[in-house]
């Protein structure tokens, strides 16, 4: 199985090989719970997201994103920022690919479907505002959601 490793900063994080459009969404329901997901990759918890495919634009990747690894379609509402730091490297094991961050987070919101685990989530769950803190989350995933709780009007961009 593919291990992914975040590293920020890190004396042994490896030089960054490739970099790859990502998009990260952040969905609420009516209560304004948030879907989370526990990666299968490394155990953290975040927010649904992935690469955007060729020929697809940013809406349409977190439109497709969003139920393959939670079981939630969603409509995209806004966007909360952009986070390209190169000093956040993530390595995955089984290719050796050594991936400068470089997402685009979104907010959404949940029109149907229910939390259901897709090949890259373990458990998913609805997570009301006040516990998502309490979660193992990556620090650079902490940031996007953080920014997100903050309720902030104007966009984050690293």
């Amino acid at each position: 199985m593919t291990r992914r490793i975040d590293f920020y900063d890190g004396p042994v994080a490896p030089k960054p090989n490739s970099l790859v459009p990502s998009v990260n969404v952040v969905v609420t329901n009516e209560t304004g719970e948030i879907p989370m997901i526990r990666r299968s990759d490394n155990g953290d918890w975040a927010v649904p997201g992935g690469a955007i495919d060729l020929g697809e634009s940013l809406p349409e990747a977190a439109i497709r994103e969003t139920p393959e690894e939670t079981g939630i379609k969603c409509e995209v509402t806004g966007l909360i920022g952009t986070y390209t730091d190169p000093r956040h490297v993530i390595l995955y094991t089984s290719n050796g690919e050594a991936r400068q961050e470089f997402s685009i987070v979104l907010t959404g919101r949940a029109v149907e479907g229910e939390p259901t685990p897709g090949d890259e989530s373990r458990e998913v769950r609805w997570v009301p505002r006040e516990e998502v803190e309490t979660l193992a989350v990556d620090r650079s995933m902490r940031l996007r959601i953080g920014y997100f709780l903050a309720g902030r009007a104007v966009p984050h961009i690293t």
